[in-house]
């Protein structure tokens, strides 16, 4: 593995007595595609939030390119290249399409690159181009999804986290969007993606972490826990 652009030690997070995550530990080098997997209720989404910042930490260290980043403030950490694409997507939805991805950049000071990044984005994303004067409310929820990651592209990310990025899309549409985080991907972006559609996650991930109850329970290559007896029972739906 490259070195570490993430490392979470001894991550805990709590809901007032309820401890949510349960003392984890996790790495992602730079460049890499790691999935985190596991049951609705599990931490993941938890573990997302707290990585960006939009959620305290109880106890730990959260490490981001080598520095210590628990006590830093959620926006000063996308200015650093982290960036969140969260669950239900999170869009103005009484914005443009194009105001939602200019919402994307507003950290950034650098407004020529701000527009050839825009383009790069309709390179990837022409849906995304043809409705950008469109009221973001009124997409589809695939569109609304390739907005969420058109603008978190614009802050210019080093680790982009996505959210459970296929909930509640068609088959063809989920398939435009992993292509999309696959070129993002092959860009050097590292990203660290949480997906209920196991077998999708594994099979485009270097690495995953399976999170059961709070806890990382498994890690391995996202080949090996696709081979995984365990794996293929609890997630994949298979006996």
């Amino acid at each position: 593995m490259s070195a570490p652009i993430l490392q979470l030690r001894d991550l805990r997070i709590s809901y007032g007595a309820i401890e949510a995550v349960k003392g984890i530990d996790l790495e992602l080098g730079e460049g890499e595609l790691v999935s985190l997997i596991g049951a609705n209720g599990a931490g993941k989404t938890t573990t997302l939030n707290a990585i960006a910042g939009t959620l305290p930490i109880a106890g730990g260290e959260l490490l981001y390119a080598g520095q210590r980043i628990e006590k830093l403030p959620a926006h000063k950490r996308l200015r650093q290249g982290l960036a969140l694409v969260p669950e239900g997507r999170g869009i103005f939805t009484r914005l443009t399409v194009e105001e939602n991805l200019r919402m994307g950049a507003y950290c950034r000071r650098d407004a020529d690159a701000v527009e050839s990044d825009l383009e790069r984005v309709f390179s990837m994303l022409p849906r995304v181009k043809e409705r950008l004067q469109q009221v973001a409310g009124t997409l589809s929820g695939g569109e609304q999804q390739m907005v969420a990651i058109g603008r978190a592209l614009l802050s210019r990310p080093k680790l982009l986290l996505l959210d459970e990025p296929s909930m509640g899309l068609a088959p063809l549409v989920v398939e435009k969007i992993f292509e999309v985080i696959s070129s993002v991907a092959a860009e050097g972006v590292t990203i660290l993606l949480v997906e209920q559609n196991a077998n999708l996650a594994l099979e485009f991930s270097q690495r995953a972490y399976v999170m059961e109850s709070g806890r990382i329970t498994l890690t391995g290559s996202g080949d090996a826990l696709l081979a995984d007896p365990k794996v293929r029972a609890a997630y994949l739906g298979e006996v």
